[in-house]
């Protein structure tokens, strides 16, 4: 797992270390030294902790003027033990809520496992941002993840999506993309 790093050909586009609206505002990584685990396994320092023992995240980009985030996931999302999307409503989305962000990419490919509990969270995020026009979108997650995100009836909530081709594209045409592409499913 030390050898899965967040996607960085966007660096030069937005770093959340250097933007003062972010969560991640002012922290400064280490590339040589490896502290963080999900289980007993070292993951790569560029990983952001933002409270979930299993599941790390790295905000890759956002942009206010257009309301969207693009947020990359590595590990076990455990809202069963951990309550994950309770840690990273209150920690992460709700914060850049505030800042006028509404919808939200996750990239779930690095998600290894899903385990659910109940669906408070995701029904109040949904509520929370179906208002302004936005939405959630959960792209490549895994399909062991998928069979029980669906399970859990979450898609009720956050649509999955596979879209392998993100990482060939600049981050707004990633969500104009998948903005059209929820459209026309919604409508």
């Amino acid at each position: 797992m030390q050898d899965i790093e967040p996607y960085y050909n966007w660096r030069h586009l937005y770093a959340a270390e250097e933007d003062p609206k972010s969560p991640f505002y002012g922290r400064t990584y280490s590339e040589f030294e490896f502290s963080q685990t999900v289980y007993n396994y070292y993951i790569h320092p560029q990983w952001d902790f933002f409270g979930s023992r299993t599941l790390y995240l790295k905000m890759l980009f956002v942009d206010y003027e257009q309301g969207y985030a693009i947020i990359e996931l590595l590990g076990e999302w455990n809202d069963a033990i951990e309550n994950d999307i309770m840690t990273l409503r209150r920690d992460i989305t709700d914060k850049l809520y505030r800042k006028g962000i509404v919808k939200f990419i996750l990239i779930a490919e690095n998600v290894l496992n899903f385990h659910s509990s109940d669906a408070d969270y995701y029904e109040e995020w949904r509520e929370q941002i179906e208002d302004e026009g936005g939405w959630v979108a959960i792209l490549n997650m895994p399909p062991q993840s998928q069979y029980d995100f669906k399970k859990a009836r979450l898609t009720n909530y956050a649509e999955l999506m596979d879209f392998p081709q993100w990482r060939t594209l600049r981050p707004e045409l990633v969500f104009g993309q998948v903005d059209n592409l929820l459209l026309k499913r919604l409508f």
